[in-house]
């Protein structure tokens, strides 16, 4: 029997009710445009440098060419759907969309863009949430709701499969690109995340800077059999948060990006509204925790801003209260 196809799952998903057939419809315009998507970063450099640096995006990194394609393909895939505006790390403010829409959309176009020269994986990040009443939707004000006030959320990641991995709020599945049908093909029916694990991913290049509770905590991975845990783990580390996320949703990990003592570096620097909601969504999902750290919750943050930025900690049930654990002691 042939995989359940997206289009398929949406619709069951949403039946007769009104409300999820907006979110389904809008799921499948994004999904549509990331088939485009996925056919140019196949293409790589073939038909121009998509790693050419173009300009400075809004929160000061470069912005290349890819990331400006991707941006323009989402946009206009949502001008197809019921969105009344949309929220993209490259834009300084949200951008109108249709004023009869009842969804907001809120995404990172290119997640791990550093990596197009190199041929390592990268992603689109999304998220749907609602359309707030009295509130005009083109405001950064509107996008201002916290993780759990989503409708959907999840990611396209372009590797050796295009995979689209997303919530409905009905758990975690995962589909992949059928090239031969040209459609997003089930994979999964319900993604697990393991409650322990041995693997972590974090960069350890900034560990001189971290906070003392996640040093203590690596510092006990790196200790091995020998240590407190009383077992060898492995790090991971591919710089693409989708990557790194979906290692962890298929095989169990936690993902370490803290919050630490640099200039700029004190919240974190994962946007909570594109980035870090959407993941966490799909984590918790997938029976899995995201936290900040000494905040608590991420899909409990009040965001205040709408390029706001936080400290993400996900994973493996088990390998999150150890964590957490270890900044109620600090």
């Amino acid at each position: 029997m042939a995989a359940e196809l997206l289009a398929d799952y949406l619709s069951r998903w949403a039946g007769a009710d009104a409300g999820r057939r907006d979110v389904a419809a809008t799921v499948e315009a994004l999904a549509d445009a990331c088939r485009g998507i996925s056919a140019l970063v196949a293409q790589g450099n073939l038909e121009q440098d998509l790693g050419a640096a173009v300009t400075e995006n809004v929160q000061g990194e470069t912005q290349k060419a890819l990331d400006e394609l991707t941006d323009r393909l989402l946009i206009e895939a949502c001008r197809r759907a019921p969105v009344a505006a949309v929220a993209s790390e490259e834009d300084e403010h949200p951008v109108p969309v249709d004023p009869d829409g009842r969804l907001l959309v809120a995404f990172d176009p290119l997640d791990g863009s550093s990596n197009i020269d190199i041929n390592v994986s990268i992603g689109t990040i999304f998220s749907v949430l609602p359309r707030l009443d009295g509130v005009d939707p083109a405001s950064d004000e509107s996008f201002l709701q916290p993780g759990r006030a989503q409708l959907a959320g999840g990611y396209v990641l372009y590797g050796p499969q295009t995979t689209l991995v997303m919530t409905v709020g009905a758990g975690s599945v995962c589909f992949t690109l059928d090239r031969k049908r040209d459609a997003f093909a089930m994979t999964h029916a319900r993604l697990d995340i393991p409650r322990a694990t041995k693997e972590f991913a974090i960069n350890m290049a900034n560990q001189r800077h971290w906070p003392e509770p996640v040093k203590r905590y690596i510092d006990e991975c790196l200790q091995g059999a020998e240590g407190a845990r009383g077992e060898n783990t492995n790090m991971r580390w591919v710089a693409s948060l989708v990557a790194d996320c979906n290692r962890v949703l298929m095989r169990g990990g936690v993902f370490l990006y803290p919050g630490d003592a640099r200039p700029g570096y004190g919240e974190g620097r994962i946007r909570v509204l594109y980035e870090a909601s959407p993941i966490a969504f799909v984590v918790e999902q997938a029976g899995g925790h995201a936290v900040t750290g000494f905040g608590g919750r991420v899909m409990d943050i009040e965001p205040r801003k709408l390029h706001q930025r936080a400290s993400l900690i996900f994973g493996s049930r088990d390998e999150i209260a150890r964590i957490e654990g270890h900044h109620a002691a600090a």
